[in-house]
């Protein structure tokens, strides 16, 4: 204190307290820039997190929808001739019918380079007991027929080697093919069998 009254400040204090101010600025410049760091370190990780969930998710989509369309339309890769690209409907009343028949017309068709029958079948009633017969007619009066047992109620695709055929000695000049469902090999008298993809394997 002087003896004007006026107080002065050390030089020494005044170095020290600069010193502090700025080495405070500094912790909390730094402290800043780490929350800024970790705020973004955050953002990047969450916007990680829901770009790989969303990944899984459109992969997962996507196999449940081919997995639902491969079960409610077959798909075939095999070399084939197809008789019938679209479902046909057997709907079955055995009041007073016996049997009821889906016939395809093969008009004289040489098939003697095909080794196998294909196509796909399925039920509407879950609780009906069902079996096809489905049946071969060439132009030689030959005929030839097998059953297919216990038809499932979701499509099921059947194959069957054309030499289990057993009547059929001649393939080259093919009349007709048949597929049955009578009433003797049902347990409801009424129902509805579908067929589809119907085709011949090489």
């Amino acid at each position: 204190m002087t003896d004007n009254g006026f107080c002065v400040i050390n030089n020494y204090d005044m170095d020290k307290k600069d010193i502090y101010e700025h080495l405070a600025k500094i912790y909390l410049d730094v402290s800043s820039e780490k929350k800024k760091k970790s705020k973004a370190h955050r953002r990047t990780f969450v916007f990680r997190r829901v770009f790989l969930i969303g990944i899984i998710f459109i992969f997962g989509l996507s196999a449940f929808l081919i997995a639902n369309f491969s079960r409610s339309r077959p798909f075939h890769s095999e070399i084939s001739l197809v008789l019938v690209p679209d479902p046909v409907k057997i709907n079955f009343n055995f009041n007073p019918a016996k049997k009821e028949i889906f016939s395809l017309n093969l008009n004289h068709l040489d098939i003697t380079k095909f080794k196998a029958l294909g196509f796909s079948v399925k039920k509407i009633n879950y609780a009906d007991s069902i079996s096809l017969r489905v049946e071969f007619n060439s132009a030689f009066k030959e005929k030839s027929e097998t059953y297919f047992k216990n038809i499932s109620h979701h499509w099921h695709d059947y194959k069957i080697n054309l030499s289990d055929f057993k009547g059929i000695s001649d393939w080259s000049d093919m009349s007709s093919l048949a597929m049955v469902v009578e009433e003797w090999n049902t347990k409801e008298k009424k129902g509805v069998v579908y067929i589809d993809n119907i085709r011949l394997l090489k």
